[in-house]
């Protein structure tokens, strides 16, 4: 091998490098935007960066995506072989089953804040806000309570602040919002929300979930 091609070989290993941890976090099925991890978000709009991740995902079957506005990147299946449609259907089976619910927390939100539109990524929310509106309202209180108690929020309590609390935190593990400092009661939504209200449009115009042979832009639609 001579000295050139030894030191492109030697650069292309460092860069790969480099995006360990990147990779890491999308191989864990991690949603990057702007607000989770602005660094990470800046690098993938890089092409070059984009093109060293998928020359290195190819052989996993997988390959960058992003929702339809490019403001979140996630990973996506190349090729929907066997392995892949079964674990794509588990994924689905459990994106669906959080539909419900974290669409009524987007109308509650809407609703309860006064706001003309539904949350969008970059928001702020503080949970303090949500407690005194939903105290003033009798509806809202009972609507939040089926809410929290709903499998997806899993909150035990019968105490509003407890019942908000669990909310957010599922909220934030789940990719939704993100806490930037942990001592303060304030939230940021994610661009995951786009990705969500993306899936719910698609399922309005399919009315299926399809996983099947179907060509790979119709599979980014869904995850």
């Amino acid at each position: 091998m001579s000295e050139d091609m030894m030191s492109e070989h030697s650069t292309a290993e460092r860069s790969m490098v480099e995006l360990g941890p990147l990779l890491e976090r999308l191989l864990a099925g991690d949603f990057l935007c702007a607000v989770s991890d602005d660094t990470a978000f800046r690098r993938l709009q890089d092409e070059a960066t984009r093109e060293r991740l998928d020359a290195y995902l190819r052989p996993l079957n997988r390959r960058l995506a992003s929702n339809e506005e490019g403001s979140v990147y996630f990973l996506a299946w190349r090729q929907l072989d066997d392995t892949a449609r079964d674990q794509l259907s588990r994924q689905l089976a459990e994106t669906v089953g959080s539909l419900l619910p974290m669409l009524e927390w987007l109308q509650l939100v809407q609703e309860a804040l006064g706001r003309d539109g539904p949350v969008s990524p970059g928001d702020v929310l503080k949970p303090a806000d949500f407690s005194s509106r939903c105290e003033d309202n009798q509806g809202l209180r009972e609507r939040l309570e089926r809410l929290a108690t709903d499998p997806f929020f899993g909150s035990q309590s019968e105490q509003l602040d407890a019942q908000i609390k669990q909310v957010f935190k599922r909220l934030r593990e789940r990719g939704y919002l993100s806490q930037p400092h942990a001592d303060r009661h304030y939230f940021i939504a994610t661009a995951k929300i786009d990705y969500l209200i993306e899936l719910v449009r698609f399922i309005r115009d399919e009315e299926q979930l399809p996983v099947d042979d179907q060509a790979p832009e119709a599979q980014e639609r869904l995850l």
